[in-house]
């Protein structure tokens, strides 16, 4: 099991936005459709995602997801990140692909 608060160092993620709580992370779902993100995605799950506008904190925080994690370089839009740290939701960015993130996860065993 991983925690939010390793998630950067290993996987190489810019911090977006960091919480001081203890997130563990027990799964990872990819995925940019949000209506499809809320009927498969899972409690403490990591979010893989190319989307960044406000709506994905609003999904994250009503699924309870431990993170999101934005690829491909894509940069939050200012909105998100204000309401992401108001509500503590770990964000990050990277310039690798959504199946690079997935193999990176898949290699700490999370699936």
């Amino acid at each position: 099991m991983m925690k939010c608060t390793d998630l950067a160092e290993k996987f190489g993620l810019e911090v977006l936005t960091a919480s001081e709580k203890d997130i563990s992370i027990e799964g990872v779902y990819i995925g940019d459709l949000l209506s499809i993100v809320m009927a498969k995605a899972k409690q403490d799950y990591a979010w893989i995602t190319i989307q960044t506008h406000l709506n994905i904190v609003a999904v994250a925080d009503l699924l309870e997801l431990s993170c999101i994690i934005i690829v491909e370089n894509m940069d939050l839009e200012p909105d998100a990140l204000e309401k992401a740290m108001e509500l503590e939701i770990p964000v990050f960015k990277t310039k690798k692909s959504a199946y690079n993130v997935a193999c990176d996860f898949n290699q700490m065993g999370i699936k």
